[in-house]
């Protein structure tokens, strides 16, 4: 009887254990895939300012204008590499960038890194960093911190899946 109720408090306790090591990060955030969910042509619908007036952004990215990405189109393979093309509009001309991106979506991160021609990523050390805040197979949302008036705000870009 006592090896019974030794058996059962070993299973009890292993129980315990593995509920409070499972993450329940994914079920707040919105976060439903791993990297392989990123992976794909993505369009950027809007991008939009949280506790930032319109003037306080320049650029982004190093393009003229945060509104020039508007419509955008990202392509990201699996092997990291990837582009994102500016569509024409009256304030932008249209251009096509190569990068070099990856994304961790349990620690809700995206980076990337522009790639120049003659470039290896390897030897390119700057880059941006976003925080992945929604992944689903039908939308993307990611944050661009930035401090602005003593407190962190942010630039919200938001993605759905191109269709082909």
């Amino acid at each position: 009887m006592k090896r019974f109720f030794i058996a059962i408090a070993i299973a009890c306790t292993t129980l315990v254990m593995l509920q409070s090591c499972s993450s329940t990060k994914n079920a707040t955030t919105g976060i439903n895939g791993g990297r392989g969910t990123v992976v794909g042509t993505w369009v950027l619908n809007s991008v939009t300012l949280e506790g930032l007036p319109d003037q306080a952004v320049q650029g982004l990215f190093g393009e003229k204008s945060y509104k020039c990405f508007q419509g955008s189109t990202w392509k990201l393979t699996n092997s990291g590499n990837g582009s994102y093309t500016l569509p024409a509009s009256s304030a932008c001309g249209s251009a096509m960038q190569t990068i070099f991106w990856s994304a961790t979506p349990s620690e809700e991160t995206f980076q990337f890194k522009k790639i120049f021609e003659g470039d290896k990523a390897k030897n390119v050390t700057e880059g941006y960093r976003l925080v992945l805040t929604q992944l689903s197979k039908g939308s993307m949302v990611m944050k661009s911190p930035i401090e602005f008036g003593g407190k962190t705000a942010n630039i919200v870009l938001t993605f759905s899946p191109a269709s082909n």
